[in-house]
C-alpha cells in the first residue's frame, strides 16, 4: 500500500510539474526570441538614424566610426550599404567586407527599396537574426542598414532556462518524494499495527491491543473498533473461563457430598432413611444448579427478536405461580403496576420475576411483604422488587451479580446456586436495559429494573 501511495503522490506531482513548466519554458523561448528581435530592429532604426547624416556629407569616416561603436557597444554585427548594394561600412565576424556589392535578396534588398525586413540567415554555420532599414535622405532611400545577430544567444538562454525548470522540478519531486514516504507511512503505519495486533489476537494474545492515531478518522475508528472488539473477546473468554472454575467448583461440592452418602449406604449394607433424604436433597441441589447453568447459558444466547409486552398482566401470572410457596412462608405478594408496557423478548420478563422472587422468598421473614411495582420513566419503565429480608450491605451489593456468589452461605445449604441475580442481569441487558440494587424502605433488598418502554400507549397493545 505504502508503495502504492508513493507512485500515486510521485504521478500526480510529476503531471503538474510538466503541466506547469512545459507552457513556461516554451513562453520563455518565445519571448527571449522576441525580445533579441525587438532589439535587433531598435540598434537598426537607431544607426539608420545617425547614417543619414553621414550620407548627406557622404562622410564614409563617420560611419565607419558609427558602425565600430555599435559593434562594440552591443556585440552585434552592422552593416551600411549603399543604394546600390556597394558596402561602406561594416563591423562584425560574419558581415562582408567595405566595397562589397550585396545582393537584391535578404533583408537588405527590402530595406533598400524602402521596406523595414527581418529576416533568419545562415553564413559560415551560424545562424542570425537580422534586421535591416533604409536610410533614408530627403525622402529618398539613400541606402540601408542591417543589424545582425547570433540565434545562438536565444538558444543559450533557452538552454539556462529548461535547466532551471529541471533543477526546480527535481527539488519540488523530491520534496514532494520526502512529504509522501511520511504521509504513506502515517497512513500505513495504523495499519501494520491493526495487522499485528490481529496476527496476536489470533495467536490467542487477549490483551492484544493498537494504538489509536488521531488521523485520518477511518484509522482511528477501526483501531477504536478493533480494541473494542479485542476487550470484549477477552471479556468473553474471562467470564467463560471463570464460568467453567466455577461451575467445576459448585458441582464438585454436591457430587461429593452424594458420593460419600452412598459409599456410607454401601458399607452399611442397609438403606437408611436419613442417608436416603440426604442423597435425594444432593441430587435435587444439583439438579437445580444444572438448571441455573442452562438457564444462565440460554439468557447469553444470541439475542431474540424483542416486542411489547405489558407489565400488569405478566406480574399477575407471576403472583399466581407463586402464591403457593407464598402461602408455605407466610408472605404476602403484592402489586403496584401502572399501565405500563416494556420492550422485551417472550419469555425473558417472567425469568426475570421468577428468580427474584424466589430470591426474596428465600430470606422474606414469614409476616412480611413482598411488593413489585413498576412505574413510567421518561422513555423507560422502572420496575422494581422490594422485600423485608435481611438486605445487603454495599460491599455484597458490588458482588451480587457475580456467579455461584451468595450472601449468606448458609443459601447454599437451603438450594441457592448463587446465579440468580447473575441470570437477571444477563436478561435484563439483553433487553437492552440495567438493573442495581439497593435498600428497601421495608428494610431488606431493593433490586430495580429499568427497561425500555414501549413505543406505543399499552392500551393500544391491548386493543389488539
Amino acid at each position: 500500500m505504502r508503495r502504492r501511495l508513493l507512485f500515486s503522490y510521485l504521478s500526480l506531482t510529476l503531471f503538474v510539474l510538466l503541466a506547469l513548466e512545459l507552457p513556461l519554458g516554451v513562453s520563455f523561448a518565445n519571448a527571449e526570441r522576441r525580445r533579441l528581435v525587438g532589439d535587433v530592429q531598435t540598434e537598426a532604426f537607431a544607426v539608420a538614424l545617425r547614417a543619414d547624416e553621414a550620407f548627406a556629407a557622404s562622410a564614409d569616416g563617420e560611419l565607419t566610426e558609427l558602425v565600430e561603436l555599435f559593434h562594440h557597444r552591443t556585440g552585434h554585427g552592422v552593416v551600411v550599404v549603399s543604394q546600390t548594394g556597394s558596402v561602406l561600412a561594416t563591423a562584425g565576424r560574419s558581415e562582408p567586407p567595405v566595397g562589397t556589392v550585396v545582393g537584391d535578396d535578404g533583408a537588405l534588398g527590402a530595406a533598400l527599396r524602402g521596406r523595414q525586413a527581418t529576416r533568419e540567415r545562415t553564413v559560415a554555420g551560424d545562424d542570425l537574426l537580422a534586421a535591416a532599414v533604409p536610410v533614408l535622405t530627403r525622402d529618398d532611400v539613400a541606402g540601408a542598414v542591417r543589424v545582425s545577430s547570433s540565434l545562438d544567444v536565444v538558444a543559450n538562454r533557452t538552454q539556462r532556462n529548461w535547466a532551471l525548470l529541471a533543477a526546480l522540478g527535481g527539488v519540488v519531486s523530491l520534496v514532494v518524494l520526502l512529504v509522501s514516504v511520511l504521509l504513506a507511512r502515517s497512513f500505513t503505519r495504523p495499519l501494520a499495527a491493526l495487522d499485528a495486533g490481529a496476527a496476536r489476537l489470533g495467536r490467542g494474545d487477549l490483551r492484544a491491543r493498537v494504538p489509536v492515531p488521531d488521523d485520518p478518522p477511518e484509522l482511528r475508528g477501526l483501531a477504536e473498533s478493533f480494541n473494542a472488539t479485542a476487550e470484549q473477546l477477552e471479556a468473553l473468554v474471562r467470564s467463560q473461563q471463570s464460568f467453567v472454575a466455577d461451575a467445576s467448583h459448585e458441582l464438585r461440592t454436591p457430587l461429593a457430598a452424594l458420593s460419600l452418602r452412598l459409599e456410607n449406604l454401601e458399607a452399611e449394607g442397609s438403606l437408611g432413611a436419613e442417608d436416603l433424604d440426604g442423597a435425594l436433597a444432593e441430587a435435587r441441589r444439583l439438579s437445580r444448579l444444572v438448571d441455573g447453568l442452562l438457564t444462565l447459558a440460554r439468557a447469553e444466547d444470541a439475542a431474540r427478536a424483542a416486542s411489547d409486552i405489558e407489565l400488569e398482566p405478566l406480574v399477575a401470572d407471576r403472583f399466581d405461580a407463586w402464591e403457593v410457596a407464598a402461602i408455605e412462608r407466610g408472605v404476602e405478594l403484592r402489586a403496584d403496576i401502572e399501565d405500563v408496557s416494556v420492550r422485551s423478548a417472550p419469555g425473558r420478563l417472567e425469568q426475570i420475576l421468577d428468580n427474584l422472587l424466589s430470591n426474596a422468598l428465600d430470606v422474606a421473614p414469614a409476616g412480611s411483604t413482598i411488593r413489585v411495582e413498576a412505574a413510567a420513566d421518561d422513555e423507560t419503565v422502572v420496575l422494581e422488587v422490594r422485600d423485608a429480608g435481611p438486605g445487603m450491605s454495599a460491599a455484597q451489593r458490588a458482588r451480587a451479580f457475580d456467579r455461584f456468589w451468595r450472601a449468606d452461605p448458609a443459601c447454599k445449604d437451603r438450594g441457592g446456586s448463587g446465579l440468580g441475580l447473575a441470570i437477571v442481569r444477563r436478561l435484563v441487558t439483553a433487553d437492552g436495559g440495567t438493573v442495581t440494587l439497593g435498600p428497601a424502605r421495608e428494610g431488606g433488598l431493593a433490586v430495580s429494573i429499568r427497561l425500555v418502554g414501549s413505543r406505543q400507549p399499552a392500551a393500544a397493545s391491548a386493543a389488539r
